[in-house]
């Protein structure tokens, strides 16, 4: 089964909880690839806070603005699916939306 990414929520500390169509969700911990390679241009926490966005149904970061698919850093969403841990709806608050 393919999964597909709905929605992302970063944190501060270069996680990122991402949202399934599948109704899971997972925190996806990026702090092994900051700093590495093509995540490079993802080590400044504003960067990393502000270009994170799904882009072709996967968790992606925008690097050049107008969520242009080649122009952007992404990760496969089966490597999130799998690797991903498994967490409760952060956005949820004594069930309400925060």
């Amino acid at each position: 089964m393919l999964h597909s990414v709905i929605q992302v929520k970063p944190t501060l500390d270069f996680k990122v909880y991402v949202y399934f169509d599948d109704g899971k969700i997972k925190l996806y911990d990026m702090n092994p690839l900051i700093g590495q390679g093509i995540f490079k241009q993802l080590s400044n926490v504003d960067d990393f806070m502000n270009k994170c966005t799904v882009i072709n149904q996967t968790l992606a970061w925008d690097i050049a603005g107008g969520f242009n698919e080649h122009e952007c850093i992404d990760i496969d969403p089966e490597t999130i699916y799998q690797e991903g841990i498994d967490v409760a709806d952060p956005l949820l608050d004594e069930g309400r939306i925060a």
